[in-house]
Formats: C-alpha cells, sequence, structure tokens
C-alpha cells in the first residue's frame, strides 16, 4: 500500500510504499495472542539492515495491523524458481547478509525458528531482508526451548528427534538448508512424505553437486551437523573462508547496531511543518511508541529507492489448500504428513493488548478506521501457522504469479489515520503449496543434476 502521511492541517508531502500486515485478534485464542504480541514485542528491538523494519502498530478493538517495510524483490523463493541457483559469488553475497542478521539476532538472545527461503525477501537493490517473526522466541543460555516450529525440509535433526534445544543451533541447521538452496536450486533433503523425509534429516546425508566448490562443501559441514553441539556458531562460521573469499580485507564481523538518531533536526522540522506538534514529536520517539508520528519520522529518513516500489502487478487467482508449510506443535508432537491441520476454535477471552499505548487503541467502530466491511479476497489471506495461531496479512514482496495457494478471511481495508489509499496485495506471505515433505508441488526447484556426488 502507498502511505500518504500528513499533518491534522498540512498538505499531503510524502509518499511511500510500505508493507502491512493484517491480523484478525478474534480469531485468536489467548495463547496465539501471547504468541502475536511477542511476535511485535522482538520485532520493536530489531534494528538491522538485512531485517524489515517495522514502522507502526495500530491496534482496534478485533485487529492489528503492523506497518513495515516493502521489499519490492519479493521471495527468494521465487527468484531461484526463476532463475534456477545462484552462482557462488552471488549466493556468498546473500549468505552473508543473512549470516550477518541472524547473528545480530542471537546476539539479542533472539531466535528466528523458521528460516527458509521463502521468508527471505529482496529490496529494490536485491539485498535481504529476513520476515516473518511468528516463530521468533527469546532464549536464555542454559535454558531449553521445546516447540516445535517451522518447514520441515529446513528443520533440524532434534526438532524431528523431540528433543529440547537451546534455539541459536536450530538456525544454524536451517541456515545451511538455505545455503544448499541458494548453491544447488534444490532442497538438500526431500522426500516423498514427512516419513521419508525425517529419516533423511536424521541420516543427515546429502549430495554435493559437483559444480559446488570445495571451501562451500566445506562450510556446509560445519553447518548441516547432526550433533547441535558440534554445529559451528555463527561468529565462528563468519570466518569461514568460503564467507570471506574476495572479501579478505573486510572479514564478515557481527554488525554494531548504532545508536537510534531521534534528533535528526531537518526531519523534525519537515513533520513540524506537516502539522505535527514538536512536543508529541518528542514524546513519541523518546518513548518509542511505534504510532503515526514515530512512523513518519522513520520513513523520512528512508533512502529514495527503498521509498519508492514499481507499480503492484493486477490481482490473480489463487486455489485454497489447506497443507500449510509452516507447522507448529508441542514437544513430543509427531509431525504427521497424513494430518490436516484444524482451525482454532477456541477463541477464549481477548488479552489484553501489551503492544501500544492506552490512548493509541482505537474502536473498531471509529470514524475512518472502521473495522467493519469485508476485506476482499485479493487483500486478506488467512496465515496457517498451527490449530490455534491463525491470522490474516496483507504480504511483504513483489506479486507473482508462482505463488499457489490461499484462504480468505474477513478483515479491514482501513490502515491508519494517515493512509489516503491503500493498494491491493495479491500475495499470500504464507501459502506456498507444498508436498508432504513441504517441497514445493507445482513450481518446485530444480533436482540436482544426476552425476553430483553423494556426501554425508
Amino acid at each position: 500500500m502507498k502511505l500518504h502521511s500528513s499533518g491534522p492541517s498540512a498538505p499531503l508531502v510524502m509518499d511511500s510504499v510500505v508493507a502491512v500486515k493484517i491480523i484478525d485478534k478474534t480469531q485468536l485464542n489467548p495463547t496465539s495472542l501471547q504468541k502475536l504480541f511477542r511476535e511485535v514485542r522482538i520485532m520493536k528491538v530489531l534494528n538491522h539492515p538485512n531485517i524489515v523494519k517495522l514502522f507502526e502498530v495500530i491496534e482496534t478493538e478485533k485487529t492489528l495491523y503492523l506497518i513495515m517495510e516493502y521489499a519490492s524483490g519479493g521471495e527468494v523463493f521465487d527468484y531461484l524458481v526463476a532463475h534456477g541457483r545462484m552462482k557462488e559469488k552471488e549466493a556468498r553475497a546473500k549468505f552473508r547478509q543473512i549470516v550477518s542478521a541472524v547473528q545480530y539476532c542471537h546476539q539479542k538472545r533472539i531466535v528466528h525458528r523458521d528460516l527458509k527461503a521463502e521468508n527471505l525477501l529482496l529490496d529494490a537493490d536485491m539485498n535481504i531482508k529476513i520476515a516473518d517473526f511468528g516463530f521468533s522466541n527469546e532464549f536464555t543460555i542454559g535454558s531449553k526451548l521445546d516447540t516445535f516450529c517451522g518447514s520441515p525440509p529446513y528443520a533440524a535433526p532434534e526438532l524431528f528427534q523431540g528433543k529440547k534445544y537451546d534455539g541459536p543451533e536450530v538456525d544454524v541447521w536451517s541456515l545451511g538448508v538455505i545455503l544448499y538452496t541458494l548453491v544447488s536450486g534444490s532442497l538438500p533433503f526431500d522426500g516423498q512424505n514427512l516419513k521419508e523425509l525425517r529419516e533423511r534429516v536424521l541420516r543427515g546425508k546429502y549430495r554435493i553437486p559437483f559444480y559446488m566448490s570445495t571451501d562451500c562443501e566445506n562450510l556446509l559441514k560445519k553447518l548441516l551437523v547432526l550433533n547441535p553441539g558440534k554445529r559451528g556458531s555463527l561468529e565462528q562460521i563468519m570466518k569461514d573462508r568460503w564467507i570471506n573469499v574476495g572479501h579478505e580485507e573486510e572479514e564478515l564481523k557481527p554488525y554494531t547496531e548504532p545508536e537510534p538518531d531521534f534528533s535528526d533536526t531537518k526531519r523534525i522540522e519537515l513533520m513540524i511543518t506537516m502539522g505535527f506538534p514538536k512536543d508529541e514529536i518528542t514524546e513519541a520517539l523518546v518513548g518509542q511508541k511505534y504510532d503515526e508520528v514515530m512512523a513518519t519520522y522513520l520513513l523520512l529518513g528512508r533512502k529514495p529507492p527503498e521509498a519508492i516500489a514499481p507499480s503492484i502487478p493486477p490481482a490473480v487467482s489463487y486455489t485454497k489448500r489447506s497443507q500449510a508449510n509452516s507447522v507448529e506443535g508441542e514437544k513430543k508432537e509427531e509431525w504427521d504428513a497424513s494430518r490436516k491441520l484444524p482451525s482454532s476454535s477456541s477463541k477464549g477471552d481477548m488479552a489484553v493488548s501489551p503492544l501500544v499505548a492506552q490512548e493509541r487503541r482505537k474502536s473498531s467502530t471509529a470514524s475512518g478506521n472502521s473495522a467493519a466491511g469485508g476485506m476482499t479476497r485479493r487483500n486478506t489471506y488467512v496465515c496457517e501457522r498451527s490449530s490455534t495461531d491463525r491470522y490474516s496479512a496483507i504480504p511483504n514482496g513483489k506479486d507473482s504469479s508462482l505463488t499457489e495457494m490461499s484462504t480468505s478471511a474477513s478483515g479491514s481495508s482501513s490502515v491508519s489515520p494517515g493512509a489516503s489509499s491503500a493498494l491491493a496485495s495479491t500475495r499470500p506471505r504464507h501459502v506456498k503449496s507444498m508436498s508432504a515433505s513441504g517441497h514445493p508441488t507445482k513450481s518446485p526447484l530444480p533436482p540436482i543434476e544426476d552425476n553430483a556426488e553423494f556426501k554425508g
């Protein structure tokens, strides 16, 4: 959508394209709501050039809107389907950005837990933007996590075994799968069904294509290690030879987050001319409220290429599918490829939202912000994460005819007080058509050549 930002009495002075995620809170039970609140809380503390940036949080009685950075290049998954595998030089550039962003998360004691090609977006300059922190969680050294989550083809062996895990090591395994996928254009582990996929992951054997360099193969051996305790840490991976080929004088290092710049006088003066009172600007920035005021300040600081996106293609039709590509269960529950994810039936009492200040909550019947009225099929989709965690979303990434499935939900096309128009997004974020093993069925990544070498 295009976000037109102007003050109470000022003319339109800025026009930025952003992504909007719409969550229908009435479809979530208290547990799912708490997971949602955790996702937003985590997004608020992340500030990395290769992670999708959160600008604003708008909450009504029934709906939550997340205004985020728009990545016009679409998903890495679709890039690979359209263009095939990457040359190692290109894959290295992307993988360095991914490792930097994930290591930054781990440094902040945050684990993503759903890293995959579908959750890696590309901006207008083909830079990586990690998205979708719906399965993310905070971890403590020495304290184990026990929730199964993520996508089976990218899941670490310990998840299939039902073992508790520290957190970062499951991301490291997923990074190994991602690296293999970037360089080969296919998944290292796959099967006709989930049982077969599980067996292959637990064996830890995969084929090395003849064109893969020895350095790349050696890096994979540090990432795709069955014993989580022996997997390389991302600090170690940053020093790997393959990672730094061509960057010998600028070895990849942990990202140093700059101090927040909330005192840019040029932006503040411009906002005052737009009609924002100076005291409101100061209050919003100091308190990091993630409201319209803070969003305007952040957007004014974006570079032109990030503020201008290509025109959004026309809507396309999608076929409803009940099989989701990300699954979540409790400890000791085994993935069942034949089981259909049930819809949430227990809504429970509405949890008190910790996301925004009390004054930011708006009634769903408020003028100009009404959540009433059906959201059309072309701009809202149901994201099925588990039997109790479903919400609708306007997706990030560019529209593509490669998308193969979606389900619809009702919601609101109204986004924020400063939004004068909402362009319909036609691309669901979590709606890839998957086989039982999680491999795309209609537009699969190509298989490895027959003369590939088998390693394990």
